[in-house]
């Protein structure tokens, strides 16, 4: 896989079995943080009875976390990268892909004992709550990282990576159905059989990490001393030449953000990305509000719980059909076309209005699916980005990992602006306030026994505004700045031969010695 970017030759394992390897670890994430995402709030709520203090600080304090442990942990894992290819030893692909399984193997496990913290009290509400976000989040990112720079370090080409990103879309798919799964064992009033389906998730995901990590690692360690062997021979070969290189000292935090800040398409790209994150977790946010105030008189609660379900494996199966379209036409092209069918959808829906019931379903639908199945291009596009940095900046190895991390940090504020923005959107325009259902309901019962129901009309309005005006916007924000980033096409070919070339330049400059 990514057989010319590497200084030494890559195993000669196929491509594909390597990528059902490497996908299946989004398997073993996907089963546990679906779960997670569904239900943590209401255990702690519902069931642990947290206070409402308790759980604001606790979100307060994880969203902070949440921020700022990506950039961290990148730079923990990268920062020996972080130099030009005459600093410091070499450090050949194969160590730098079993340096991240190495991590992999180490925090899945821990990612999956953190999962079981949460359902199980053991600590008061609102200790727990702070603590089990906090060590989730931080097993979950080094996972997360690790993973996402496999991809930028076990191949160079779109076509290679487009083939890895394809597995994971796949088993991300198969992960979701975890979450139909639950809904069979969850009870509030009887928590054991969902205690035992969480544990039983856990285990597989742990030995899943376990054993998919130990065979990957089998793959790359024998060509890693191979590498290993042949840096020796360069080495005596180049003795000499050490004399007339000055050593160069590592990149410190100050310059690394220095040249990030002078990456003009990295910039771009997070502008562009800080509204897809917003927009994502917009439509996950309010997903409830607009079935229940759009659609619940006309629809029934199993159609409702389809479309949710819907709204979770479509995007995963939907991505592998984009991805298919990334290998012919570029991710750059595909993402593009995926903008203007948002705001073509979004503008169609305008014209048709709040009272086409089955238009309303399918672009409740469409609008999450195709805003999250843009989420699953953008990994290609940093990977694009990080062979970029390594060629401009010169590097000795290219920082995957940080890079990854420093994009989350810029654009992770977007999941806190969706919902403080949307609630205050449609505060502003209806005057309801959707933390406060119970004087709502109250006027509501007003109005209604008065004779004066239609009232209440331009929250269901303000809904369908919001609906449909959000994804103009971002669409129209986004087109603007995609159409500012250049690291496609022509430009994307010549950095790739770069980086293919560094990496083999320090051999070509041994022999001519």
């Amino acid at each position: 896989m990514g057989r010319r970017g590497w200084g030494c030759r890559l195993p000669v394992s196929p491509i594909a079995s390597t990528a059902v390897l490497y996908g299946s670890l989004a398997l073993f994430v996907s089963i546990l943080h679906n779960v997670f995402l569904l239900y943590y709030v209401e255990t702690f709520v519902s069931i642990y009875k947290i206070d409402k203090l308790s759980f604001w600080v606790g979100e307060t304090v994880f969203l902070i976390w949440n921020s700022l442990n990506d950039p961290l942990f990148g730079w923990l894992s990268d920062r020996s990268f972080l130099s030009s290819p005459q600093s410091g030893p070499q450090i050949s692909s194969p160590e730098v892909v079993l340096k991240r399984l190495s991590a992999l193997s180490r925090s899945g496990p821990l990612l999956a004992l953190s999962f079981l913290a949460f359902w199980v009290s053991w600590a008061p509400p609102g200790i727990q709550f702070l603590l089990c976000l906090c060590l989730y989040d931080g097993f979950l990112t080094v996972v997360d990282l690790n993973h996402n720079a496999l991809l930028a370090d076990l191949a160079l080409s779109a076509d290679d990576r487009t083939r890895l990103n394809f597995h994971c879309s796949l088993f991300s798919a198969l992960g979701s159905l975890s979450v139909f799964l639950s809904y069979a064992v969850w009870d509030k009033g009887d928590f054991y059989s969902f205690r035992l389906f969480c544990v039983t998730l856990a285990a597989g995901s742990a030995l899943g990490f376990a054993t998919v990590t130990r065979l990957l690692k089998s793959r790359f360690q024998k060509e890693a001393r191979v590498c290993q062997d042949e840096a020796l021979k360069l080495k005596e070969l180049s003795i000499g030449q050490s004399s007339l290189t000055q050593e160069e000292k590592p990149v410190t935090v100050g310059q690394y953000l220095k040249q990030l800040s002078k990456h003009r398409n990295f910039m771009w790209f997070v502008s562009m990305n800080l509204v897809q994150v917003f927009h994502c977790h917009f439509n996950s946010n309010f997903f409830p509000l607009f079935l229940e105030h759009l659609l619940s008189d006309s629809i029934s609660a199993s159609t409702g719980s389809i479309l949710l379900g819907i709204s979770y494996i479509a995007p995963h199966l939907n991505n592998m059909y984009f991805l298919t379209l990334c290998q012919r036409y570029g991710a750059y092209a595909v993402i593009r076309w995926l903008f203007l069918v948002k705001l073509a959808l979004s503008a169609a829906m305008l014209l048709a209005g709040a009272d086409q019931v089955y238009l309303l379903c399918l672009f409740i639908a469409s609008n999450r699916v195709f805003t999250e199945g843009t989420c699953k291009l953008l990994n290609l596009v940093i990977t694009d980005l990080v062979d970029e940095d390594f060629v401009v900046n010169r590097r000795q190895q290219a920082a995957s990992a940080l890079l990854f991390g420093m994009v989350a940090l810029v654009t992770k504020p977007g999941q806190t602006f969706a919902p403080l923005i949307g609630t205050w959107l449609l505060c502003l325009y209806t005057g309801y306030d959707i933390f406060d259902r119970s004087s709502v309901q109250d006027t509501a019962a007003a109005l209604t026994i008065s004779g004066q129901a239609s009232a209440i009309v331009p929250l269901r309005q303000g809904c369908f505004y919001l609906l449909v005006f959000v994804p103009i916007s971002c669409a129209l924000l986004q087109l603007l700045a995609w159409s500012r980033f250049t690291l496609h096409g022509r430009r994307l070919q010549g950095v790739k031969a770069l980086r293919q070339g560094a990496q083999h330049g320090h051999l070509l400059d041994v022999k001519a010695i």
